[in-house]
């Protein structure tokens, strides 16, 4: 019985703290503020996605056709600056989150979302896999109202499919925070980790092997 009384007193709390994550009003600003558009830059654009741990979500665009470069950090949150140890807290608002910067005559946004829902699980909430927490939540990022309608009309036909809620939400773009140094390249660097080799490549095959057409010629 005391065990019970703590599981529950746990689930209690566990909830409490993921309801005032949905429920904090300046979490909700973020969510209801306007969409900020990232302007070509070399003829590249930028997108932004957040996957469970960034280390995996890295080498995942990375291995796009199109993809020149995929950077780690942080947004969704309310807190400036935010670190990875303050990320891990679940207090900042934050997701671990990736800048995906594309050749847009290469690979179109559209497609950018098809390898995000084809790279995980997208009914888990709050994670991907081992990693959970409101850190580790899927979110895309939209910075218009056409990349908006995509990411919704995709989310709506993928549930029909699975007959499932899809977890991902989806924020209007206003900040990405670079994440620190050692993040950045993290599984190409450090192919003998234990995670890396347990969690982050095993995803990332699997996702090689549902989209094979999109992949780069080295992968």
């Amino acid at each position: 019985m005391k065990n019970l009384v703590v599981a529950l007193v746990f689930c209690f709390a566990f909830s409490c703290q993921n309801s005032a994550q949905v429920t904090n009003p300046k979490q909700q600003a973020v969510i209801d503020a306007e969409p900020i558009e990232i302007p070509l830059e070399n003829g590249k654009a930028k997108a932004y996605f957040a996957s469970g741990c960034f280390w995996c979500v890295e080498a995942i665009y990375e291995s796009v056709k199109g993809v020149n470069e995929v950077i780690s950090g942080y947004s969704g949150g309310f807190t400036k600056n935010p670190t990875y140890e303050l990320s891990n807290t679940g207090r900042t608002g934050h997701a671990e989150a990736v800048e995906v910067i594309y050749d847009p005559n290469v690979v179109s946004f559209t497609t950018l979302v098809d390898v995000y829902f084809a790279s995980q699980n997208p009914t888990q909430v709050n994670g991907q896999g081992p990693d959970r927490g409101s850190q580790y939540r899927s979110i895309i990022f939209f910075q218009n109202a056409e990349q908006k309608e995509i990411i919704l009309k995709k989310k709506a036909a993928l549930a029909k499919k699975l007959n499932a809620t899809i977890a991902a939400e989806v924020y209007p773009f206003q900040k990405f925070w670079i994440g620190e140094d050692y993040h950045q390249n993290y599984e190409r660097l450090h192919p003998n980790q234990g995670y890396i080799r347990n969690v982050s490549i095993p995803r990332l095959r699997r996702f090689q092997a549902k989209m094979p057409e999109v992949l780069k010629s080295s992968h």
